[in-house]
This record gives structure tokens, sequence and C-alpha cells, in this order.
């Protein structure tokens, strides 16, 4: 079952997400921007999005618990996700990963395409490149 996240969902989404501010987490309940995956009463995966230039979604956090990876779980959180922002009236999406994680090849597979990236070499925060990708809504 996919559904958004519960201010009761913190304590799991932590231990899945360590990238999300704690004072961002309130907002994303209260905005429905973030999905949690529920497998057997268990949170096994999240994905949180924000709005880039205020009107395109942003999918900034896929993940899947590693011992439910490759079982389609994460196709089946992009394809909510994805009618969830057609429902909405939106007509693009975008996602970013690094150029050396294999995420790009999923979402290739899911109909994104390259869009362009950025290099940040700013020191102390230092990073492969981040490409970027888009589809349109369906």
């Amino acid at each position: 079952m996919i559904r958004y996240v519960e201010l009761d969902d913190k304590k799991r989404w932590y231990e899945l997400d360590q990238h999300l501010p704690e004072e961002v987490f309130a907002e994303k309940v209260r905005t429905n921007q973030g999905y949690v995956l529920v497998e057997d009463g268990v949170v096994i995966g999240i994905l949180r999005y924000n709005l880039f230039w205020d009107n395109t979604p942003f999918c900034t956090m896929l993940f899947i618990d590693d011992g439910y990876r490759g079982k389609g779980y994460g196709k089946q959180m992009m394809e909510y996700w994805e009618q969830d922002m057609k429902t909405k009236g939106y007509g693009m999406l975008m996602i970013s990963t690094q150029v050396d994680e294999d995420a790009q090849h999923f979402y290739r597979k899911l109909g994104y395409k390259d869009a362009g990236g950025f290099i940040v070499d700013v020191p102390g925060f230092e990073q492969p490149m981040e490409m970027i990708m888009i589809k349109e809504v369906e």
C-alpha cells in the first residue's frame, strides 16, 4: 500500500532517509509531498518531492529498504507519484541522480530522459555530477 506520509511515520522515515532536515518533515506531511510504501504493516519505502520553480514536481528522494529492492517497489512508487501529479494537473516531472549511481538506468526505463546536469565543487560539498532528468506527464 502506498499512502501520504503521516507524522506517526517519522521514526521509520528517518531510518530510511537521513538527508531530510527534521524541521522539514512536518511540512512534507502538511503538504502531502511525501509518500510511504507499507508492506505487512512496515514502511519499506519512501518518496519525497518539492516543486522546482514553484510549479514543477521534482522527486528529491526515492528509497526502498535494502531487503525489498529488485522487486518492483521503486517502480510502483514512481508510478503512484506520477499518477498523483497527473491528477493534480502537472505536465512535467523532474528527478535527479548522481552520474555515478545506477539509478539513472532505472529512471530511463520509466521514460525519463537526460536534461542536463551540474557539478558541485564548493569545498566541503563536492560530489559527482548531478544529472537532471525529465518526463512528460502522460
